[in-house]
């Protein structure tokens, strides 16, 4: 069982980060913000997905003109992005906005960041404070000689102490790069030195397989050490499957589970069916299948019942048939051609 780290819980609108807290899935729109309609529409979609809290970029005055509209009908708690304009920061919480997200390295001088905490304070606007590599303040720089682990888990608990002796506490930490062991190193050092909520990520990941083995990685083995309440998968796609991503590496390690979980054996000389072809028409079919559940589909019939007598329901598929089971015990066999409908069946009646 994974021991979590005991952070402090605060809040980004209705959602509980830290704590004994759920860990809370994030993702961020892709679309312009301005862009109202396909904006809210990408946001229902992420929230269909399962996510719990949503980032817009705000980097201009549509952007932000078009947050009333998008907070008005957004379905979750929306944080917005402020990059070098702290005014928009201001702004933005006068607009209702659940959180915001500054980088201080890049606002640089510490009364306009105290100012942006004063005023969260008085709203109840929770901050995320950034730091990336990006952004490290200079004189961090100059010490250290480059983006270290160490400058950049000191960048984050300097500006950590800021916040508590103005007095402000519903914060989060995010310290990101896209260096993994960096990055685990960095969120590693900051840990052990504050209860502060952090949100984990490993940022410019990539696309396709690269960007999600290197955030598997990188977020796995921070939630494996029990570091991380919310986490937040960046890919270079779209932002749907960030979140389905998230959910894969929660599920794999047991920290929150959502929809199916489809166990399925390599392919091998020993199996007679296309395995391929029955493992992405069962994905296909649950698309949209909320509720846990693990299922198995085996490719032969050779201890494929017990090895997979942990899942809820499954396949083990022979040559011109297979055997549906349940929980490890065999319930009927079918002819290969009703395969795929007979196992959906069997799932359907646990949905």
């Amino acid at each position: 069982m994974i021991i979590r780290r005991k952070s402090r819980q605060i809040r980004v609108g209705s959602v509980p980060i830290g704590g004994s807290a759920p860990i809370a899935v994030q993702s961020m729109t892709s679309t312009k913000t301005h862009d109202i309609q396909n904006t809210l529409k990408q946001i229902k979609s992420l929230k269909e997905a399962g996510c719990d809290i949503v980032r817009v970029a705000v980097p201009h005055k549509e952007d932000l003109e078009a947050l009333e509209e998008i907070l008005r009908n957004s379905p979750v708690p929306i944080i917005a992005d402020i990059h070098f304009a702290p005014s928009y920061a201001l702004l933005s919480m006068e607009k209702g906005v659940h959180g915001i997200r500054i980088n201080p390295g890049n606002i640089g001088k510490e009364e306009i960041v105290r100012e942006i905490v004063e005023e969260a304070k008085v709203k109840g606007v929770a901050i995320r404070i950034g730091v990336n590599s990006g952004s490290l303040e200079k004189d961090l720089l100059e010490k250290h000689g480059f983006p270290s682990a160490e400058a950049l888990a000191q960048s984050a608990l300097r500006w950590s102490e800021r916040f508590e002796r103005w007095g402000f506490t519903n914060y989060k930490v995010s310290i990101k790069g896209s260096d993994v062991i960096q990055n685990i190193k960095a969120n590693l050092i900051f840990a052990q030195r504050t209860d502060v909520p952090l949100h984990i990520g490993i940022t410019e990941a990539g696309a396709g397989a690269r960007g999600v083995v290197k955030s598997a990685v990188g977020i796995g083995i921070l939630l494996y050490m029990g570091i991380g309440d919310t986490i937040r998968v960046s890919l270079t796609e779209n932002p749907v499957k960030e979140v389905e991503v998230a959910y894969q590496i929660l599920g794999s390690l047991g920290l929150r589970n959502r929809g199916v979980d489809i166990i399925s054996c390599p392919t091998c000389g020993r199996i007679e069916v296309d395995l391929q072809k029955v493992v992405k028409e069962v994905e296909d079919k649950l698309k949209g299948v909320n509720k846990p559940l693990k299922v198995a589909i085996m490719g032969c019939v050779v201890n494929a019942i017990g090895e997979a007598k942990e899942a809820d329901v499954g396949l083990a598929c022979g040559k011109g048939f297979g055997w549906i089971f349940k929980k490890g015990i065999p319930l009927r066999k079918v002819k290969e051609d009703k395969m795929t409908q007979e196992l959906l069946k069997e799932i359907k009646s646990l949905t």
